[in-house]
């Protein structure tokens, strides 16, 4: 004679199989010589605990899809963070940063298709003002913000570090003031760091040596201190390289000379002393080589024209450089030679 057992007493003691043990020996084993009612009791118990099984991996599931709204919900708080920083909008930029659209839409906001997370951040030239909040850390999609030429002030915060697939930062032409900050150097996706004609003051953290995959390097136009970090040498892919108009003391490192990619050069306007080392002027790439208004001294090589034969443009007044003047006609690009 089958017997059913309550599916309440059941999902007690299948929480807990010594339990199950315990009270039912015969639920042990499905044994086809035991009573009939053994086998149907475990057959329920199975029925029940995989039933439990489903119900946990539905639930999973559901919980699964609430993760990209909740993503996107986080990206659409940082933004709105990000506009109530916002002091001056002659443009009226931010009044379309509204819940009537989805923020993908957004002016200035990049999406991707399938994530709708915020990828990029372009509000350049838009006549803005006010500063960037910690929560741009919340955007952790980002691969690129372009704030140039507004008038953004204040520090950046260190949480731009949380923003590890970053790969393009132009902060350009604004109001920043503090130092570089060092959490930087977990962007080390980072191809391009531009945060020329700002404020910023400090020396250059060597935290940033992190940054190998640096295409383009631009500090210039600040009040940076120091001197030039021998690791920028490490850089293997620096096309562009411009720290003029600071205050670098010290001599010109002799590791820029493995920079073999290098296009654009220019150390103008600091505190620099010494010689140039010899390396540099064998990097066949250079088009631009400025180094004017330092304390530089020693003779610049004759062949010039032949060791960097894509140059077109050659600063090097304001130091104390003697010798021959280099011989031009060898460079057939080369547009001005500026030595006086």
């Amino acid at each position: 004679m089958a017997v059913s057992y309550k599916p309440k007493v059941i999902l007690v003691y299948v929480k807990k199989a010594h339990a199950v043990n315990r009270f039912y020996p015969s639920l042990q084993t499905c044994n086809p010589n035991r009573m009939t009612h053994s086998c149907l009791s475990y057959e329920w118990v199975l029925l029940i605990f995989f039933h439990g099984i489903l119900l946990m991996s539905m639930s999973s599931c559901l919980k699964s899809k609430t993760v990209p709204a909740l993503a996107n919900e986080t990206d659409r708080l940082a933004l709105l963070d990000f506009k109530n920083r916002i002091t001056q909008d002659p443009l009226q930029i931010m009044s379309s940063w509204n819940d009537s659209v989805h923020f993908c839409n957004w002016l200035g906001v990049t999406c991707g298709p399938s994530s709708k997370r915020v990828m990029a951040l372009n509000l350049t030239a838009k006549k803005l003002s006010g500063s960037i909040p910690s929560s741009i850390g919340n955007l952790t999609y980002l691969t690129g913000i372009y704030l140039r030429n507004n008038s953004f002030y204040d520090e950046i915060p260190q949480e731009v570090g949380c923003l590890q697939r970053l790969q393009l930062l132009n902060l350009s032409r604004n109001s920043f003031g503090g130092k570089l900050p060092t959490n930087l150097s977990y962007c080390t996706q980072l191809r391009v760091l531009d945060i020329a004609y700002n404020n910023l003051v400090g020396q250059i953290p060597d935290h940033l040596s992190s940054l190998s995959k640096l295409v383009e390097l631009d500090l210039g136009e600040n009040s940076l201190t120091g001197t030039i970090p021998a690791w920028i040498g490490n850089f293997s892919s620096l096309y562009v390289l411009r720290l003029p108009e600071n205050n670098f003391q010290g001599s010109v490192p002799g590791g820029l000379g493995r920079l073999s990619r290098l296009g654009f050069f220019s150390l103008s306007v600091n505190n620099l002393s010494g010689t140039i080392p010899p390396q540099i002027y064998n990097i066949s790439s250079i088009y631009i080589f400025s180094v004017a208004d330092n304390q530089l001294h020693g003779s610049l090589p004759t062949d010039v024209g032949f060791t960097l034969p894509n140059l077109q443009r050659f600063f090097g007044s304001g130091n104390n450089f003697t010798g021959p003047i280099p011989d031009a006609s060898k460079s057939s690009k080369l547009a001005r030679l500026a030595l006086a």
